[in-house]
């Protein structure tokens, strides 16, 4: 099993060189990786001790990042070395300024996970939700420095708990974390049916972000300008399948307004979404006060600004659902507000914990949208309910964070 699995890693990084003049994405791993170890040898101390932060992309960032806050808040004698698996992780969070080392994860090989530790000497080292790396987490087991998989997630149809040979291969990396901070109970039993019980059950750390995004939201006085006495939708991070459905909604109500914040903010994008608007629109970077005043939609054309325009909508729009997975509701939810998504939810847990609340509602087509916008934009009462009922949600799953360091730190330091 070794052997498929260095070859899978071998032809993975050949398939990565064949493709990276043609594919930006490729290209980008392939020039990250190409120079870390000469980076991290120039730049690296070992003055104090160092915890290792790794996350596959931006997703598993915002669930890694309350914790790296935390070590940096609590335990400021820790530099953090922070590596990426993707480039839409590194190349957005490539600055992040709580990070003293931030550089692409080399790939998988023995050679690499040796020469990587060697280098880096962590003292901590934390997996975010989903990262399995053989040989990383074997030499860090040899090296007997503490690995810890926090905001985990376990499903029943995961190779770990399947009694194939590969599954049985797969199963025993398990073995080579110091302990597994779940978000589930259905996470730890699947794991004790395994044997492995080094498990708590704290959370998803993304909570313990948006709260503190939350409280610290800056106002923006435009949106609210904007806002005035209508109601308002917010769309965040949209793609195409979802705009097409909400562009049909807007024109059929302009007395309502809306924010869409698209995944994609490139002109062309932008320009596409203009086209098809036929009511009157503005992008956020063109807007003023004055202008925004007679439009009915505000492109959000710039990053950094979603989570704060949340906490003006009477209901929130998640986009993704149509594709690969929805995108981040929590940002929404935080703020106690109905939201809508498309059908692409399941593998999400706190999106399908939010529809069994009646707080989320999945659709699947403009019919769909129609009937629940219309539904939740008349009922005050029922927005009330939600909002109730979304808060005591949010609240409720605060903490993760402060489980994860304090136990991990405080083993640490006896």
């Amino acid at each position: 099993m070794n052997f498929i699995y260095n070859l899978s890693i071998f032809t993975y990084s050949i398939l990565i060189r064949l493709a990276a003049p043609f594919n930006t994405k490729a290209s980008q791993i392939l020039k990250g990786r190409k120079h870390v170890f000469d980076e991290l040898t120039n730049k690296i101390k070992h003055d104090r001790p160092i915890a290792w932060v790794h996350c596959a992309s931006l997703g598993e960032f915002e669930q890694g990042r309350p914790v790296i806050e935390a070590i940096k808040k609590q335990h400021p004698e820790y530099r953090i070395l922070l590596t990426f698996f993707s480039p839409s992780g590194y190349e957005i969070r490539k600055n992040y300024e709580l990070a003293d080392y931030i550089c692409y994860l080399p790939a998988d090989t023995k050679s690499n996970a040796r020469k990587l530790i060697k280098l880096v000497n962590p003292e901590v080292v934390f997996f975010v939700k989903y990262e399995f790396w053989f040989h990383y987490i074997q030499e860090l087991k040899k090296q007997n420095i503490p690995l810890y998989l926090v905001s985990a997630i376990f499903r029943e149809n995961q190779l770990f708990f399947k009694n194939t040979p590969w599954g049985k291969w797969y199963r025993k990396m398990l073995f080579g974390f110091s302990h597994f901070f779940v978000q589930d109970e259905q996470s730890v039993k699947l794991l004790a049916g395994i044997g492995v019980t080094n498990v708590t059950k704290a959370g998803d750390t993304r909570f313990d972000r948006v709260a503190e995004i939350a409280s610290n939201g800056k106002d923006i006085p435009l949106i609210e300008k904007f806002r005035g006495n209508s109601q308002l939708v917010v769309a965040g991070s949209t793609w195409k399948p979802d705009e097409d459905l909400l562009i049909e909604y807007i024109h059929a109500h302009p007395e309502i307004k809306f924010v869409i914040a698209p995944h994609e903010t490139k002109k062309g994008n932008i320009d596409r979404l203009i086209s098809q608007l036929k009511t009157p629109v503005i992008c956020y970077t063109e807007a003023t006060a004055e202008t925004v005043m007679n439009k009915q939609v505000i492109l959000i054309d710039t990053i950094g600004l979603l989570s704060s325009v949340y906490k003006y909508a009477d209901l929130a729009y998640i986009g993704g659902g149509f594709g690969v997975g929805i995108h981040n509701t929590l940002e929404a939810a935080i703020f106690g507000m109905p939201i809508v998504f498309g059908p692409n939810y399941l593998r999400f847990n706190e999106a399908t914990t939010m529809v069994k609340l009646g707080v989320a509602h999945p659709i699947n087509d403009y019919s769909g949208v129609k009937a629940i916008l219309d539904t939740l934009l008349s009922d005050t009462g029922k927005r009330k309910e939600i909002t109730t009922a979304c808060i005591s949600f949010t609240q409720q799953n605060l903490g993760a964070t402060k489980s994860i360091v304090g136990k991990v730190f405080n083993k640490l330091h006896i």
